[in-house]
């Protein structure tokens, strides 16, 4: 990859779906990962790997997964909360799987009820699995630290016990860990404080992306932010669907597009059609007719003669 790619993560298929009480059919599941390939995404989280009985919305994962691997070039991504669930990721053959570690255990036990000390004990089981694996076959490992900017249930999140906690998924074998935003509490000077402290404790290489929420207007500003501080990969949601159930009013994943836009604006190279990812809107809004998709780039198209003359 050339030194200014950033690489953009679609998260809809899973974060906004779960959000969502309506169940989206699976083949407009399809057509949406294919459109959103096809236009150039290089990442898709399609689904998670969680109890039918808990999220329906996601029911059909394992069949979406099938599905994105015939894609060429795709890498698709699953989140997993536990041994169970990474068990069935494996089965299916996904390219790369989360496990969320809330920062905020108050979080942690609304989310997948259990305690920090009972999912490093995942963690570690986890990657027995899949170091059992032939190289060639084992997915990417991120341990994803929920709630680490703060949490509506316990509030502010000390910088202490996050670092700690990005150590413990290291130790416990995770390939990285990953900063989500989840209740959209992060500010840029928040963003790059955590930034640079996680880095300095894990190491560069070992935390790449954010999943940064929309929540209070800050997410764009995030991002730009996190450039700054080598953070290569973003999670974003096609119309910006998309939010977590157990953490209150915290709604709201960063546009896709208007994500995509930005980047190309400011000169990185995404490998995104912007006007091929503004029609895959038209697949997601079809088979949700009742639910609101946001984006302020699709709404008021490209500039006039873009991208010639304004890119900067």
């Amino acid at each position: 990859m050339t030194k200014n790619y950033i690489k953009i993560s679609e998260v809809g298929p899973r974060d906004g779906l779960q959000s969502i009480k309506q169940v989206m059919p699976l083949e407009a599941k399809k057509a949406w990962v294919s459109a959103e390939a096809a236009a150039g995404v290089p990442e898709i989280e399609v689904g998670s790997f969680v109890p039918p009985r808990i999220l329906p919305q996601l029911a059909d994962t394992a069949e979406l997964v099938a599905h994105a691997l015939t894609i060429p070039g795709l890498i698709v991504a699953a989140l997993i909360p536990n041994l169970k669930g990474a068990e069935n990721a494996l089965k299916a053959g996904v390219h790369k799987i989360t496990i969320p570690l809330s920062a905020s255990e108050t979080h942690s036990l609304k989310n997948v009820n259990r305690t920090h000390t009972q999912m490093i004990t995942e963690v570690k089981n986890i990657a027995a699995l899949i170091n059992n694996l032939p190289k060639d076959k084992r997915p990417k490992f991120e341990g994803g630290i929920s709630t680490a900017f703060g949490c509506t249930l316990e509030g502010k999140i000390e910088t202490d016990k996050i670092l700690a906690l990005a150590s413990a998924l290291m130790d416990a074998g995770c390939d990285e860990v990953g900063l989500s935003d989840t209740t959209g509490y992060a500010t840029p000077r928040h963003v790059v404080k955590l930034v640079k402290a996680v880095k300095g404790e894990v190491g560069n290489e070992h935390l790449t992306g954010l999943h940064i929420h929309n929540t209070r207007g800050l997410g764009l500003a995030n991002v730009v932010a996190a450039l700054d501080h080598g953070i290569t990969t973003f999670d974003a949601s096609l119309g910006g669907i998309g939010g977590c159930p157990f953490a209150p009013g915290a709604s709201g994943n960063i546009v896709t597009e208007d994500l995509a836009f930005m980047l190309d604006s400011m000169g990185y190279k995404t490998g995104v059609d912007l006007d091929a990812l503004f029609k895959v809107r038209e697949i997601v809004q079809e088979a949700l007719p009742d639910e609101e998709l946001y984006g302020f780039t699709p709404d008021a198209g490209l500039p006039k003669g873009y991208p010639i003359g304004y890119k900067v």
